[in-house]
């Protein structure tokens, strides 16, 4: 490798542009063995808790995904809420009166504000070079009713858009949906 092709690679990896390209391999290993959406409120383990690998909801895909690469969002946003409850929605959506670890970071809400506050957020476009492997997108669904949220996959389709990875209703699937919906969220997330 000549010194430029080096140092372009080194600017790549530590530069803000460029996403996590991990995370669509780890969402992906999900992909038959998450076979159901089941929105239910569960009692989780803390931390790394987590509801029955056959099913979830579209944030599972992302924690999970998230957590084998070394960053436990049932953590991490609990903990985040506990210090700055105020600056999450919970209260104003759901009527919480403080942080529950069994809820909290599986809401899509919850996570723009987690991923807002750890300066993620990136420019939403209609341009899908604008859209990296590992970033994260969230939509709204049912008449712009409904959060949702979904991984930009490595893959594209044959006019060049990204797929995504995410559970929309039949457990974890990677399709064609980037542009499909409102967007209201995109996040370039910084793993360990």
């Amino acid at each position: 490798m000549n010194k430029l092709a080096y140092l372009t690679l080194i600017w790549c990896i530590q530069s803000p542009l460029w996403a996590d390209a991990r995370l669509p391999e780890a969402a992906r290993r999900q992909i038959g063995i998450t076979v159901d959406y089941d929105p239910s409120y569960v009692t989780l383990s803390y931390p790394g808790g987590d509801v029955a690998q056959e099913s979830g909801v579209c944030t599972d895909v992302v924690i999970r995904a998230m957590r084998l690469l070394g960053l436990d969002l049932q953590k991490a946003v609990h903990e985040d809420m506990k210090r700055n409850f105020s600056a999450y929605p919970s209260r104003k959506i759901w009527g919480l009166k403080r942080p529950d670890k069994n809820i909290d970071h599986r809401r899509v809400p919850n996570l723009q504000t987690y991923f807002n506050r750890r300066g993620w957020s990136v420019a939403i476009t209609q341009n899908p070079a604008d859209y990296l492997p590992g970033d994260i997108v969230t939509c709204m669904l049912m008449g712009d009713s409904i959060p949702h949220m979904m991984i930009v996959s490595d893959r594209k389709n044959k006019e060049g858009v990204p797929l995504v990875i995410h559970n929309i209703g039949g457990g974890t699937q990677e399709e064609d949906e980037l542009f499909s919906f409102t967007l209201t969220g995109h996040y370039r997330p910084k793993l360990p």
